[in-house]
């Protein structure tokens, strides 16, 4: 199904869209590499994460530390 995976700074603010599209069913590892949509590396600091599978919906804390 369609799956979305984004990171979203603590204001709500998109900082990037790591995965967006069709995925067949399996587990899946991303890794993040600390930089926004412009290439931009991000300060320290808590993040969320949201993932959007089908009609499955969760957003979680995340910290990055450099």
């Amino acid at each position: 199904g369609k799956v979305t995976l984004e990171i979203y700074n603590i204001l709500g603010q998109l900082m990037r869209n790591l995965v967006s599209g069709t995925q067949p069913a399996g587990a899946y590892t991303v890794v993040w590499d600390g930089r926004n949509s412009s290439g931009l590396l991000v300060p320290s600091g808590v993040y969320l994460y949201r993932i959007k599978a089908g009609s499955f919906v969760s957003t979680k804390r995340m910290l990055m530390l450099k």
